[in-house]
């Protein structure tokens, strides 16, 4: 699967309006009702430290890529049927880039 080039910039403004109220990059901070996804790239699905995940985000065998997110963020429920995840997704191939881009800046 090839992944447009993103924008980091564009990506961050989509983060404060389409996941910033559920969810939190910076390393040490709290989670809020999705995990603080400060180190995501390369961890597994379920996996970050005191947050409370569905059976379904546990039990889903994938580690978080560019390629993997791409694919999640699509349509997350449909990714992993039963994430606790109400965000409907994101159709657009360069929405997708572009948060992918600014979540690379963000969460290493």
């Amino acid at each position: 699967m090839s992944i447009p080039v993103g924008d980091p910039e564009r990506g961050k403004r989509l983060f404060i309006q389409r996941c910033a109220h559920c969810h939190t990059v910076d390393k040490g901070a709290v989670h809020k009702s999705g995990p603080n996804l400060h180190g995501i790239f390369g961890q597994k699905a379920g996996r970050a430290p005191g947050y409370d995940y569905t059976p379904a985000n546990r039990s889903k065998d994938v580690t978080w890529t560019e390629e993997t997110l791409f694919a999640y963020l699509l349509e997350p429920q449909k990714y992993i049927p039963g994430t606790k995840m109400i965000f409907i997704g994101l159709k657009k191939e360069t929405d997708r880039a572009d948060l992918i881009a600014y979540l690379k800046q963000a969460t290493s």
